[in-house]
């Protein structure tokens, strides 16, 4: 998905207390059918569309950062509604707080984040059938070989931003 300067998708949690807006496309969104995500989603898989932190605008309410631990024991932080305690959006250990991602179901339009790949597919429940026509790993993948050029551009610049700061 390239960044578009018109773009705007909006989500909340089950109760409506949290409300928030995507001010940009996501850099990637992938299907992550691990044992962790299932758990964690209470699903057959987790659908999450990668973005900057800086391009998630919170509109209303104020959610909640959970810690919770990972198979990578790096562990993540979950951003919850306090109220109803949906899963909004995560920062994985291993990301750091710069990249969220979001849980596309809590999304107004989640049809319109379709996933580009299918991830920890060794683990994936037997009778889950993934798409021909979309790429899969059985494990993680290597984002030189599967996100845009712009998206990669885009993850370059945050990380480097991150380490002028330090």
């Amino acid at each position: 998905m390239n960044a578009d300067s018109n773009f705007s998708a909006e989500g909340g949690c089950a109760c409506g207390e949290v409300r928030y807006r995507l001010t940009r496309a996501p850099l990637f969104v992938n299907c992550c059918h691990c044992r962790s995500c299932r758990r964690e989603t209470g699903a057959a898989f987790a659908l999450n569309a990668l973005i900057e932190t800086a391009a998630v605008e919170v509109l209303s309410g104020a959610p909640q950062a959970v810690d919770t631990p990972s198979e990578s024991g790096k562990g993540q932080r979950i951003v919850r509604c306090r109220s109803c305690r949906v899963a909004l959006w995560s920062h994985y250990g291993g990301a750091g707080a710069h990249l969220a991602f979001i849980r596309v179901g809590a999304l107004d339009d989640p049809a319109r984040f379709p996933p580009r790949i299918h991830i920890y597919t060794a683990s994936k429940l037997p009778w889950v059938q993934l798409p021909p026509d979309v790429p899969s790993t059985p494990a993680f993948y290597s984002r030189r070989e599967h996100w845009p050029a712009d998206s990669l551009a885009r993850l370059q610049r945050m990380t480097d931003g991150g380490r002028r700061r330090r």
